[in-house]
């Protein structure tokens, strides 16, 4: 197939697992012999020149109030507008795709769904975040088009231009539509949870499909871990919806009968920061801060005994405990977002209530007591992730959905 990825941000400029998911993708996709472009933004260009090794990547497009780039006016606005449409008609004039993948849009113009609809082009949408949930409705170019609230200059001005046809003029340049206009006909989630929260902000997605997120085995490898954890580790974004709070107030309760130290790995705003290690040396807890790049992750999780992951919000499918447990850690976790559809309580992890110190810690006593417990749980984890989700069978059913 020739395939023309649509995404917002393209490594080595990236902010998560979205964009990294879609580059291992996109590159396995092009190791079958798919001819494979991608049209992504300039983002992060302006400090740092792109790879030279990346020629099918095209890097173009603009990005709108994400990221560190500024809000525009309304002129700003559709000279942006204008530019990211003429640039994707452009590419798929040029390259001829067969079809058009579409990552992730937040920062991006939504109104370019609107014009893949109108070209009829096959799309498919890979929903890994709440990018449709929570930033399509608030679209600024389409809401200034389309709000019945707002300034009496402002509706004066849409009532004017289209009077005058400058908004017929701009649909085959920059479509103006409300997003209710848009239609995912074909599309998968990340997680069931994800699709569910997207129907229920009314949303027509309930056909999508759901592909998990895959975690390279290759690169998090290593044998089960079944000895009593000594060394324990938490990796994440240090922010109150993921839990971090939770599991220094766990330790807290513990006390001496905690047999370990945790090692916590991640970035924060400092102020909560602070907060958190103003409260982990007010109660003398075994915790320790740190911080690591990707390619030194998996040698991170080797070096520890059992993962915590404490998430409070509603995770579309997080990658860190499938590169735990593909790394051979007994993990804890939360039944949050798509998490329910990875952890099964006693059989592969266990599990506690989001939020909830004490069943925390009553679960990190469990794993320390019962031997046969965290061997049964590590080795059927590990064994599980790298059967269901390593990149060839996620790879194999992404590549059969944009097949059919």
């Amino acid at each position: 197939m020739r395939i023309l990825t649509l995404t917002n941000l393209y490594p080595p400029f990236y902010v998560g697992g979205y964009e990294l998911r879609c580059a291992a993708i996109t590159d396995s996709l092009r190791q079958r012999g798919h001819t494979v472009r991608v049209l992504t933004s300039d983002h992060g260009t302006d400090t740092q020149p792109a790879p030279t090794n990346q020629s099918h990547v095209d890097r173009s497009l603009r990005i709108h109030g994400y990221y560190g780039h500024p809000w525009l006016g309304l002129s700003q606005l559709q000279h942006l507008e204008t530019h990211n449409n003429q640039t994707l008609r452009h590419t798929i004039a040029e390259f001829q795709p067969d079809i058009v993948h579409v990552w992730c849009m937040n920062g991006l113009s939504k109104s370019l769904c609107l014009t893949l609809q109108h070209l009829g082009i096959p799309t498919v949408y890979d929903v890994s975040d709440h990018w449709i949930l929570r930033s399509l409705k608030a679209d600024v170019w389409l809401d200034w088009w389309n709000r019945r609230s707002g300034s009496l200059a402002s509706k004066a001005q849409r009532a004017a231009w289209s009077l005058l046809g400058h908004r017929e003029k701009l649909q085959s340049v920059a479509p103006t539509n409300p997003v209710s206009d848009i239609r995912f006909k074909r599309l998968y989630f990340t997680s069931a949870r994800l699709r569910e929260l997207t129907a229920e902000q009314g949303y027509a997605v309930d056909h999508g499909s759901v592909i998990h997120c895959p975690v390279d085995t290759d690169h998090f490898s290593g044998t089960p871990v079944t000895c009593e954890p000594r060394n324990w580790l938490w990796v994440g974004r240090l922010a109150e919806d993921k839990g971090i709070h939770t599991a220094l107030r766990a330790l807290a309760l513990l006390k001496d009968r905690f047999q370990g130290q945790l090692h916590v790995y991640g970035k924060g705003d400092a102020y909560y920061v602070a907060q958190l290690k103003q409260f982990a040396q007010e109660h003398a807890l075994p915790i320790s801060w740190h911080n690591a790049t990707p390619d030194e992750m998996p040698a991170v999780y080797r070096a520890h005994d059992a993962l915590l992951f404490t998430s409070e919000w509603e995770e579309p499918f997080a990658l860190t405990p499938l590169e735990a447990m593909s790394c051979g850690l007994p993990v804890i976790g939360t039944m949050t977002g798509g998490s329910r559809e990875l952890f099964r309580h006693g059989d592969n992890a266990l599990t506690y209530e989001a939020g909830d110190p004490s069943a925390l810690a009553e679960q990190i006593l469990r794993l320390q007591a019962d031997h046969e417990l965290r061997r049964s749980i590590t080795e059927t984890g590990h064994h599980e992730v790298r059967q269901r989700f390593a990149m060839k069978p996620i790879v194999d059913q992404v590549e059969a959905f944009l097949s059919a």
